[in-house]
């Protein structure tokens, strides 16, 4: 099976009161190319996130969105700094005594300074915290990976569809490119007849003129190769895998032959079905792009 390179994929999962939601989607890209849009809490999974992906995608821009929400009553608590709290009441009894003011402190007025209460969070437990949103990971990640191989089937059976009417535009041209000889021979004996009348037509040096003709028009090779990387190319598709390169390489090759027979031929039959061939190659070319 192949997978396209544009998918989309979401996982919510809640657990010891924890919500961890997880989005994926991405696009074409020539390499692996991962973002990751996620709370600072989470900013030390970074490195393991992009190590799990690796096992689902091998080629694309992948955009990540994680949100995390903790339900948890006990994820901070009251810290009572008690040498802070001293120093402020031996600075607040001195000042009764220097300056004569009554001693009104009271616990409630001591406790509003500044750091003699403060709030801490809770140490969080890291392998809980993954355990949950790994899960969600796998999750979004086993949906992206689905929506991926049903757009590859069809990306798969569009480009069969079109490698077989390239083949068509090849047999027409090989079917094609021996009457062209025949034809040239024959408009070649007919120009000699109208300029000489009767005269004698020297068959050697006709036969000479139609071979260098032959040679020159000749797409034999061309055709063979086109062929052959046409072939191929259905072996990749049926075989599956990660082929977007491969595939891509295999399109210019073909480029490149079909602008190697329009060069050659002055037959205006073949020339438009290089054409033909040309535009069904860009399109297969196109459609590669979307292959991981």
């Amino acid at each position: 099976m192949i997978k396209s390179m544009t998918g989309f994929g979401r996982c919510e999962v809640e657990e010891c009161d924890r919500k961890y939601t997880v989005e994926m989607k991405s696009v074409n890209h020539r390499y692996l190319d991962i973002n990751i849009k996620m709370p600072k809490k989470l900013s030390f999974f970074e490195s393991s996130i992009r190590n799990e992906l690796k096992n689902y995608v091998q080629r694309g821009k992948i955009d990540i969105f994680i949100t995390y929400e903790d339900f948890s009553d006990n994820n901070v608590c009251i810290k009572y700094n008690k040498e802070i709290a001293a120093e402020y009441l031996k600075y607040l009894k001195s000042m009764t005594q220097e300056f004569g003011l009554d001693d009104d402190i009271r616990v409630s007025t001591l406790s509003r300074y500044p750091e003699v209460f403060s709030m801490e969070e809770q140490a969080t437990d890291e392998e809980e915290i993954w355990n949950g949103l790994v899960k969600a990971i796998k999750g979004a990640a086993n949906g992206f990976v689905e929506t991926r191989i049903a757009e590859g089937n069809n990306l798969a059976q569009d480009l069969i569809a079109k490698l077989d009417e390239m083949m068509e535009h090849v047999a027409f041209i090989e079917e094609r490119s021996p009457q062209i000889l025949e034809e040239y021979r024959q408009k070649l004996q007919d120009r000699i007849k109208e300029l000489l009348g009767d005269a004698c037509v020297d068959e050697t040096r006709l036969l000479t003129e139609v071979t260098i003709f032959a040679d020159k028009v000749c797409v034999d090779e061309e055709l063979v190769r086109l062929k052959s990387h046409i072939e191929a190319t259905k072996q990749s598709l049926m075989k599956g895998g990660s082929i977007g390169r491969k595939l891509d390489f295999i399109a210019q090759e073909m480029n490149r032959e079909a602008n190697t027979i329009l060069s050659k031929t002055s037959d205006l039959e073949i020339s438009n079905r290089g054409i033909e061939l040309k535009t069904e190659i860009e399109k297969v070319r196109e459609q590669i792009q979307n292959i991981e």
